[in-house]
């Protein structure tokens, strides 16, 4: 086994990085922690169990399918305990920054011995635009590796801290955080707000990327639901989701819909969307988590940007 060891934000970067050439292995880790329940003790059995039981509800993923993807990666993981230099390789939006926090958590208690670097892409070459680690050129990530930044121990105790709120069951804690520039992750504190702008919205009951869906439905009048997904992604901001986690909100709204081929927004859905009227009502699910929040129970106040207990 090599002395070094990279961990991926996912297998369609792994493969990019196989090309790259560089020494050492390589973990992908593949989870998608921004959705559904979350547990502080990342790696335990009530973990994967709490894990399992979300991905096999919403996602019809089998248990063989999580045992395969996910269970062996990780044991993989457990299993390279001789590497005293680790690599994390994630990108700017929230999907990948709380899968970000969940294994630098893992990494504190468990390789505390290693020398831990984190290389993560968003705003390159001076432009407003953010880029996934798959959207730069070769030199572009060979740059963003010999600029790593090494955490210090600070760095990775702030990182597990705020993972430990975000699996809290009050998400007012993680709106309290403000010192995410005097630690090395560039792009933390604006995921956080994303992640608190997912809770319901006083408005109208929906949170800001229901709103969204809504708006690009009302505005760009798709053709078909493929074109709806296809805007949906393009104008996703800090999220960083993929189409299926976008295919369940959709299925979620559709009562707001009286047509996706192609998109048309009903009488209602326009109510709701010029707040109007509130869907809170209609869409409150009691079995909907946030990290370690349950989503309704909770609002968001659009007007001072602060979370609101029920």
């Amino acid at each position: 086994m090599s002395s070094l060891l990279h961990i991926t934000n996912g297998d369609a970067f792994t493969g990019t990085l196989k090309s790259l050439k560089l020494k050492g292995d390589i973990i992908t880790w593949r989870e998608m922690l921004c959705e559904g329940k979350t547990l502080t003790n990342v790696g335990s059995e009530k973990f994967w169990k709490t894990r399992f039981d979300f991905l096999h509800k919403n996602y019809k993923v089998s248990k063989s399918s999580f045992i395969e993807k996910t269970l062996k990666e990780y044991r993989s993981l457990c299993n390279h305990k001789q590497q005293d230099e680790i690599v994390l390789w994630f990108e700017y939006d929230l999907f990948c920054q709380i899968n970000m926090l969940a294994v630098l958590s893992w990494l504190k208690t468990h390789r505390k011995y290693a020398q831990i670097s984190l290389v993560c892409s968003g705003m390159e070459d001076g432009s407003d635009q953010l880029l996934g680690l798959n959207q730069l050129s070769e030199e572009q990530l060979m740059r963003l590796y010999t600029d790593k930044k090494v955490l210090s121990q600070d760095d990775i105790e702030y990182a597990d801290y705020v993972w430990q709120l975000y699996c809290s069951d009050n998400p007012m804690r993680l709106e309290n955080l403000t010192d995410f520039s005097q630690y090395q992750y560039d792009y933390l504190g604006e995921a956080v707000r994303t992640h608190l702008k997912r809770f319901p919205s006083i408005r109208n009951g929906l949170n800001e990327m229901e709103n969204s869906l809504l708006e690009i439905a009302n505005t760009e009048k798709p053709e078909s639901r493929h074109a709806f997904l296809g805007a949906i992604l393009g104008n996703q901001g800090m999220l960083g989701f993929g189409d299926t986690q976008y295919e369940r909100a959709i299925n979620r709204l559709k009562p707001l819909f009286t047509s996706l081929n192609p998109v048309k927004l009903s009488r209602k859905g326009k109510k709701i969307l010029e707040s109007q009227t509130n869907y809170y009502s209609c869409i409150q699910d009691n079995d909907v988590y946030l990290g370690g929040a349950v989503k309704y129970n909770f609002l968001y106040n659009t007007t001072t940007d602060r979370i609101l207990k029920l």
